[in-house]
Parts: C-alpha cells; structure tokens; sequence
C-alpha cells in the first residue's frame, strides 16, 4: 500500500539513478564542475524532487503536471549523457547503464502520467 511518495516504485529507482549520476560525475573534468556536472546533477534531483512534490499535492492534475516536469528533466539527462559520451567524460559502458536506467523510469513517468487521466 502506498501511504507516501517514498513507496512509490519511481520515486525509488529515480534516487538510485541520482546517486549513480552523483559517483560518475565525479569522473568528470574540474573545468565542467559548474556546467555540465552541475546540470545533470541538477536534472536527476528535479526527477526526484518533483515526483515528492506533485504526490504531496494530492492532486491528479497537480501530481500530473509534476511528473512531466519529471519527464523534461529525464530528456535533459539523455542529451547530456549523449554529450558526456561524445566529449570522452564517460565510458560507453556507463552512457549504457545510465541511459538505459533514464530510458525505464522515463517510460514509467510516462505511463503514471497515463494512469493519472
């Protein structure tokens, strides 16, 4: 039974890929620490912090206008790991894991945001 936004499924899977994006990015050069680091960073939170939010409305047109917030940012992720890969910040191993991990909770927002009409 869900009696917060932490049991939900997404909220869940969207920290982890947070704090997976938090340990690459230290990978990353010094000189993108207020570029693209902060901007991925700043993405992953939003998906986060968003799904926290919209639930805590206790509004389906609220909690919907918060989840596709939550699907902007998780479109922002995917040009930036594409960017990341393509300037050598990342391996093609990580763009792989962590595209794939954006790709399924993109696909679960949206499919929540269905359920919500």
């Amino acid at each position: 039974m869900i009696k917060s936004f932490k049991d939900l499924e997404i909220y869940k899977r969207s920290k982890e890929m947070l704090k997976d994006i938090y340990v690459m990015t230290e990978k990353y050069p010094d000189t993108e620490k207020y570029n693209i680091i902060s901007q991925l960073r700043r993405c992953s939170l939003s998906i986060v912090l968003n799904i926290a939010e919209g639930y805590g409305r206790q509004s389906k047109e609220d909690f919907k206008r918060f989840l596709k917030i939550s699907l902007g940012s998780s479109n922002e992720i995917e040009a930036i790991l594409e960017i990341s890969k393509e300037l050598k910040y990342i391996s093609e191993e990580d763009y792989v894991r962590i595209s794939k991990e954006n790709e399924e909770i993109g696909k679960m927002i949206y499919r929540m945001i269905e359920k919500w009409k």
